[in-house]
C-alpha cells in the first residue's frame, strides 16, 4: 500500500468514527492537516467506495479472504423413521478414538 491509500483509509475511518459523511472533500481536508502528501485521486476514490459499501460491513469482513460456501444437509426422504438411524449414525462417527499421549510412548519432546 502507498502512502495515500493508508492516509486515506485513516481519513475514511476518522470520520466515519465521528458520525460526519465520507466526502472527498472531506478525506482530502483531514490528511492535509495531517501533512501528508497524496495524490489527487485517493480521496475520490476512498469516498466513492465508501458511498458504495458499508464501512462497518468492511471492518468487520478484514480479512474474511470470501472462503467457500456453508454447506446444507439435506433431510432424508423418508421423513422422521429416516431420520433416527441417520443420527445415530452421526453420534457413531463422533466418537473418536483417543490418541496416545507422549506419556504413553515412553518419551517426550523436551527429555
Amino acid at each position: 500500500m502507498s502512502v495515500g491509500e493508508v492516509a486515506c483509509s485513516y481519513a475514511a475511518l476518522l470520520l466515519h468514527d465521528d458520525g460526519i459523511p465520507v466526502t472527498a472533500e472531506k478525506i482530502a481536508t483531514v490528511v492535509n492537516a495531517a501533512k501528508v502528501t497524496v495524490e489527487s485521486y485517493w480521496p475520490s476514490l476512498f469516498a466513492k467506495l465508501v458511498e458504495k459499501r458499508n464501512v462497518q460491513d468492511l471492518i468487520v469482513n478484514v480479512g474474511s479472504g470470501g472462503g467457500g460456501a456453508a454447506v446444507a444437509v439435506a433431510a432424508p426422504a423418508g421423513g422422521a423413521a429416516a431420520a433416527a438411524p441417520a443420527a445415530a449414525a452421526v453420534e457413531e462417527k463422533k466418537e473418536e478414538p483417543k490418541e496416545e499421549s507422549d506419556e504413553d510412548m515412553g518419551f517426550s519432546l523436551f527429555d
